[in-house]
């Protein structure tokens, strides 16, 4: 089948124009034309429901540069059926609506209002918001707000290494992994660097336990329990040993720690001062306007 002769508008997919795919909402509130339109010997339509016709130029975009031709079809075929069909329904509703039921002038009035005061409220944002946020900031909050961070989750400070069961030198590992000496650590993170298959000497930082779990074959039944009772944890799988050291932990329900909290805290600190910088622009505009007699309350 020849799709350009079943669908001459196909040679548009070509056109420098279609760097953009419309949304059918849209372009279908844009292309409904009335009759007269239809007689415009220099629009060609290409649908037709009731009054409404969609246009060959209104296809303009629909078909990305360098789509193959029976693609192409697919794709106009399936937006003219979608087009149809979307104008057939606004032809009930507005058959089956009363008239106040169908002036929606508010609605998009109201909508319109609301854009404007976001993009206006997200640029003041971007120009005047401060998003430096100090140590001793995020210090203070934690404290005056300690009840508002209790865990949801077991949390750990850990450090753990994976290795294959035949890998060398397993009993000076078993020595290393549970040292606190700094010679040892050192001595330790080029071991892993050399043999780990996976590993994570962070034990300053505090990670979820059941993201350690998804690393390490640990069954338990109770983990605030397994955590109370285990320091230095072996274990093996068909593959490999895996050696864990818990530093600390802190139970579920329990008080969160800062260092936990931090990211939480300067996210906290940034959006109090983005709603604080939006009330105080708001209030500023209406003084402004009150001292200029700009704005008056009639009673």
């Amino acid at each position: 089948m020849n799709h350009e002769n079943r669908y001459p508008w196909l040679h548009f997919r070509n056109s420098c124009l279609f760097h953009f795919i419309w949304l059918i909402p849209f372009l279908f509130l844009n292309s409904c034309g009335n009759e007269d339109k239809a007689r415009d010997p220099n629009r060609k339509p290409v649908a037709r429901v009731y009054d409404k016709y969609l246009f060959v130029d209104d296809l303009k975009g629909i078909v990305s540069q360098g789509t193959q031709a029976e693609d192409s079809v697919k794709i106009i075929g399936n937006y003219i059926t979608n087009w149809t069909k979307e104008a057939l329904i606004l032809h009930k509703a507005e058959s089956n609506l009363s008239d106040e039921q169908k002036d929606v002038q508010k609605e998009l009035e109201a909508y319109r209002q609301s854009l404007l005061l976001y993009a206006y409220e997200k640029e003041l944002v971007r120009q005047k918001l401060d998003t430096v946020v100090s140590v001793t900031d995020i210090s203070d909050y934690y404290e005056k707000n300690q009840n508002n961070f209790q865990l949801k989750d077991n949390i750990i400070k850990v450090l753990y290494v994976k290795v294959k069961k035949q890998a060398p030198q397993i009993t000076k590992l078993k020595m290393l992994y549970r040292s606190d000496l700094p010679k040892d650590r050192e001595a330790l993170k080029s071991y892993c660097h050399e043999f780990a298959e996976n590993f994570f000497l962070d034990d300053n930082s505090w990670l979820l336990f059941d993201d350690l779990l998804k690393e390490i074959p640990i069954e338990t039944y109770n983990k605030e329990l397994f955590l109370r009772n285990n320091r230095f944890v072996e274990v093996t799988d068909s593959l490999n040993c895996y050696f864990v050291n818990i530093k600390g932990f802190k139970i579920k329900n329990s008080i969160s720690p800062l260092a936990f909290e931090k990211d939480n805290i300067r996210n906290i600190i940034i959006n109090k001062r983005k709603l604080q910088l939006i009330t105080q622009m708001k209030e500023d505009v209406y003084r402004d306007a009150q001292e200029k007699k700009d704005v008056e309350v009639y009673k």
